[in-house]
């Protein structure tokens, strides 16, 4: 059984690059906009301070699009919210490229304890056969869980 793992510390990229192409698109569309029509009304001497604008709200833009993109998702704000606290102890340890696959025994009080493997970031020299991390398990679907 694999585990369907989220981390607050691991990005969504998928969120984030979309998040940078809708604010570029958006940007060139205004640009386009105010080359061809606003710059022909523009007070003598303003074009490179309305440009300057034009920069500065592209980057607060993006920064704050880069910001929500990077926040945690609906689902994993529930999880951390109303998941069920727990522990794993690790019992093995596998690379697969740049992530680690590690197979958990899992516990969480008041229920019985089950197996199942997550997927995390990283090297597998981070973690070793024994320790005991803490998680949340999702109520609904102990499939999902939260590293602590």
């Amino acid at each position: 059984m694999l585990l369907i793992s989220k981390f607050g510390s691991h990005m969504n990229h998928d969120r984030v690059i979309r998040a940078v192409v809708t604010v570029t698109v958006g940007y060139v569309v205004l640009l386009a906009i105010w080359i061809a029509f606003l710059v022909k009304k523009s007070p003598s001497g303003t074009i490179p301070y309305q440009l300057a604008g034009l920069v500065a709200l592209f980057g607060a833009s993006l920064g704050l699009a880069m910001m929500w993109a990077s926040r945690p998702s609906r689902d994993e704000r529930r999880l951390e919210r109303d998941g069920l606290e727990g522990w794993a102890v690790i019992d093995e340890i596998r690379e697969r490229g740049a992530s680690t696959e590690l197979d958990l025994s899992i516990t969480v009080p008041g229920t019985g304890s089950y197996r199942g493997s997550v997927v995390r970031p990283g090297s597998s020299g981070q973690w070793h056969r024994g320790d005991t991390v803490s998680i949340k398990v999702d109520p609904e679907d102990r499939q999902r869980i939260q590293w602590l």
